[in-house]
């Protein structure tokens, strides 16, 4: 059984989805094959992104915002977005879920643990729900 891939897309792929796409890295255990990108992508991670995930042992500090293109939602099983509405497009055949969170952009560093937070849930709930991988062999 092939790894499920998750793509995580916001509008600037420089908060929320990088968050997630951390979540995921972390909790995961390499079980998941993990992709963001952003309809209008920024220059950088968020630093208060960066911030609020290096205050649970996550370094998202390497991570670059990248735009959404066909061949990356294409390779995507599951397709989660954040806020971009009408914006993001629409690729048949695949799993969609909107996960409405507020944006990290312009937020204080208590904001933006809330969100975390917020994700962290999602991503768990997210995991639980893959198909379960049976050993070679079996």
């Amino acid at each position: 059984m092939a790894k499920p891939s998750v793509l995580f897309v916001c509008v600037h792929n420089a908060g929320r989805s990088q968050i997630a796409a951390g979540w995921l890295r972390h909790l995961a255990g390499g079980q998941v094959e993990i992709r963001s990108a952003g309809t209008e992508p920024a220059q950088s991670v968020n630093p208060v992104a960066i911030q609020a995930m290096a205050e649970v042992g996550i370094d998202i500090t390497g991570q670059t915002p990248r735009v959404l293109d066909w061949d990356t939602a294409q390779a995507s099983d599951i397709i989660i977005t954040m806020g971009c509405g009408d914006t993001c497009p629409v690729f048949p055949g695949k799993r969609y879920e909107d996960w409405p969170l507020d944006d990290p952009a312009g937020r204080p560093i208590e904001d933006v643990r809330r969100i975390r937070d917020e994700i962290r849930a999602r991503v768990e709930q997210l995991i639980s729900e893959f198909p379960r991988r049976q050993p070679v062999g079996t």
